[in-house]
């Protein structure tokens, strides 16, 4: 690559990295549990596309970035968290999931690894469609384990009323995921 193109493909990253860094980082930090993060994922998202050799084959750069982040999110997570959980039960508790066995399940066949990457998929999709509020008290309290006590601590919201938006998330999850549920445990 000549000079003039490198300059030019380096100013062309600058640009979207000024223009896209706020909201996407932000909408990084609304789904994980720290700054530190949140920065870590924007960096790999910038990184990733520093990567791309032809920046105009990517048709929508806004779609192209937060799809990345989203699975650089769901990666993070999956690192981070299966340990926590292990102890949740979908079916027969009326307030969480059993993401034990889809999560621990052994992956025999590259169908069984396509399922589990569709389930992670779903679960961040459906997490998306839930108001902030629910979202945030689901995914600190499944996802990163802390108690009730400790996110009203934080918040200075009532438990209850963190329950009950817990409650209302789960009900939300259970319907969108019911299907793709079903379908890993008929396989």
């Amino acid at each position: 690559m000549s000079s003039t193109m490198t300059e030019k493909r380096e100013r062309k990253i600058s640009g979207i990295i000024n223009e896209y860094s706020n909201r996407l980082f932000g909408f990084i930090r609304g789904r994980v549990p720290s700054n530190a993060d949140a920065e870590d994922i924007t960096q790999e998202v910038w990184y990733q596309l520093s990567r791309v050799i032809e920046l105009d084959s990517i048709e929508q750069i806004s779609g192209w970035l937060f799809r990345v982040a989203r699975n650089r999110i769901t990666d993070n997570y999956r690192k981070q968290t299966p340990d926590l959980l292990l102890d949740k039960n979908f079916d027969n508790e009326e307030d969480s999931f059993d993401f034990k066995e889809i999560l621990m399940a052994e992956t025999i066949s590259p169908e069984d690894e396509n399922l589990k990457e569709l389930f992670w998929e779903a679960l961040f999709e459906a997490l998306d469609e839930l108001p902030e509020k629910q979202r945030n008290v689901f995914v600190w309290n499944e996802l990163e384990d802390q108690t009730f006590q400790e996110i009203s601590d934080r918040t200075g919201v009532n438990i209850k009323t963190l329950i009950s938006r817990k409650r209302y998330a789960v009900q939300h999850l259970r319907k969108r995921m019911k299907s793709l549920y079903d379908e890993f445990f008929e396989n």
